[in-house]
């Protein structure tokens, strides 16, 4: 018997109803960076909302910044309070506070995408909470949920109704280079779009359609026998046995190996090199 969707939000264009105290906690994190001109844009449930209008509830507000700009954050936060910590120096940190917390995102947990100062400079100023602030730009939020396709959870309706919610009025040129050699999986989510809208398919411009469609055609005529084996950057988890006992490539492991620009940051006083639980 299938699973029930337990859990699972319907969506809505009604605001849910936040608790004031988690608000507070939003708004207060959002005006601190901001004061202190640490470079960040707000993705996440807010920014969905802010191209889509489809609203969720959320129980953490998500900040995509570069690495170095987390490190700031953290020391910063940390110095009003709140309670830092690195759960992943490859792509995530987290800010508590009063029973809240923030994302701070550096990029995506295979790190196959990472957050750059361009990721910034290219977000739209919005409101979040009543507070002025920078919103990932729509190209971006797109990009970042290019790889959430695991079992547990899947954003491809959200980058469906993105393209539906701009009239594919994208800049199609920088989500073909953010995608960059991963094209394979844009053309996937587009083709979803595609099912799902049928009738808008022309949202998606014919040039970006020949481009990936064709792309396709050439490697699919000329087979690389050498291609690795890439599905650890899908889901790790569910294409285990393929790297454990089938012997197949390890590509989840070795992009996080080679992320350069790690989230490099301490909490004052802790002895770097005792293990933190």
């Amino acid at each position: 018997m299938p699973e029930a969707n337990v859990g699972i939000a319907v969506t809505s264009s009604l605001e849910p109803e936040l608790p004031e105290g988690q608000q507070r906690v939003y708004r207060e994190t959002l005006e601190l960076l901001g004061t202190h001109r640490v470079p960040f844009a707000v993705s996440g449930a807010f920014a969905f909302q802010h191209h889509t209008g489809i609203w969720r509830a959320t129980k953490d507000l998500d900040l995509c910044m570069t690495s170095d700009a987390a490190a700031r954050a953290l020391d910063l936060l940390e110095r009003e309070g709140y309670r830092c910590e690195v759960c992943d120096a490859v792509w995530l940190a987290k800010a508590h506070r009063d029973g809240h917390f923030v994302d701070l995102i550096t990029g995506m947990s295979n790190a196959a995408l990472n957050v750059t100062d361009v990721w910034i400079t290219r977000a739209t100023r919005g409101a979040v909470l009543g507070v002025s602030t920078l919103i990932l730009s729509a190209e971006e939020l797109l990009a970042s949920k290019l790889f959430v396709a695991r079992r547990e959870r899947f954003d491809g309706a959200d980058i469906a109704h993105i393209v539906y919610a701009t009239r594919g009025n994208l800049d199609w040129t920088r989500v073909l280079e953010l995608a960059g050699h991963h094209w394979e999986v844009l053309l996937w989510s587009l083709l979803l779009f595609r099912y799902v809208y049928p009738a808008q398919s022309m949202y998606v411009p014919l040039l970006v359609w020949a481009e990936l469609v064709n792309g396709l055609m050439f490697r699919l005529v000329n087979r690389d026998s050498a291609a690795r084996f890439r599905g650890s950057l899908v889901d790790e988890k569910m294409f285990a046995i393929d790297v454990n006992e089938w012997g197949l490539d390890d590509l989840f492991s070795e992009y996080r190996a080679c992320r350069a620009d790690k989230i490099e940051w301490q909490p004052r006083g802790l002895d770097p090199h005792k293990n933190v639980a």
